[in-house]
């Protein structure tokens, strides 16, 4: 199985990954653009979804509940998201007040619930700094295990210059909390400076999944299972958006043993 999926570009709204591609059984992700004064309609169906704005303002209309003018950042290196989070079987509207660049996060739910604003400085209010050395980085939670959601489970993070995240290497495979819990997971990727890339390895302890990936801008990893490192090229700060999904939610992770003993 091929976890890579490159990077897709130009207007309108773009599927990337659908519920059940590459062994991810409760996940899909698309990308929306909209050039100023556009708008885009959807409808929620069987799915809770969330709205991540990368960049750009528009207005958000879901249900009943008129949010307005949403977002404040110009891309993803220049301040913290806004997120709208849209219930099950709710209709929806994005209407581009500039140019925007929206992340499409889904997941199959019947929780009932109401529309909700995620707004930039609630995400700042969660920043925390993770690892040490050469394998630090930046993360917020856009939304976490308290929010009323079913699945969904977001956040961004930062990455700098030749640095390692998500290391030691940690999986979340095994519903066996509170060692570790069952969640599959995606990266979505840019770089600071354009043109830069990175490096993604995906594998499991048996040796059934082995797999190392370049990525780019735009590009996006499905993370089934299996212990998933990334590294940024020197010259260049790495973002990703990760989504996760499980019937559990939170950061409980497994590290490999072979790795964490030698940094920790």
């Amino acid at each position: 199985m091929k976890h890579h999926i490159p990077g897709v570009a130009g207007a309108g709204y773009h599927r990337v990954l659908e519920v059940g591609d590459r062994g991810m059984a409760m996940t899909a992700f698309g990308l929306l653009r909209l050039g100023a004064g556009c708008s885009w309609s959807a409808n929620s169906g069987g799915r809770e979804v969330a709205l991540v704005l990368l960049g750009g303002r528009c207005a958000v209309m879901a249900g009943s509940v008129d949010f307005g003018p949403v977002g404040a950042r110009a891309d993803v290196f220049s301040g913290d998201a806004c997120t709208v989070f849209v219930p099950p079987g709710t209709p929806y509207r994005v209407t581009a007040l500039s140019a925007v660049d929206v992340a499409v996060c889904e997941s199959p739910s019947d929780a009932r619930g109401e529309p909700a604003l995620i707004r930039p400085e609630e995400a700042a209010a969660t920043r925390m700094t993770i690892g040490k050395d050469n394998f630090t980085r930046t993360a917020t939670i856009l939304i976490g295990d308290r929010f009323p959601a079913r699945h969904l489970f977001i956040g961004e993070a930062w990455v700098p210059s030749g640095n390692w995240a998500s290391y030691p290497p940690h999986r979340h495979d095994v519903e066996n909390p509170p060692d570790e819990i069952d969640m599959e997971e995606i990266y979505f990727f840019r770089f600071r400076p354009a043109g830069g890339f990175g490096m993604q390895r995906i594998y499991t302890e048996d040796g059934s999944v082995n797999a190392a990936y370049t990525v780019r801008e735009n590009d996006t990893v499905a993370i089934p299972e299996g212990y998933h490192p990334v590294v940024t090229a020197p010259g260049y700060t790495m973002y990703y958006l990760w989504v996760m999904t499980g019937n559990s939610r939170g950061f409980i992770s497994h590290k490999d043993s072979a790795h964490s003993a030698a940094v920790l």
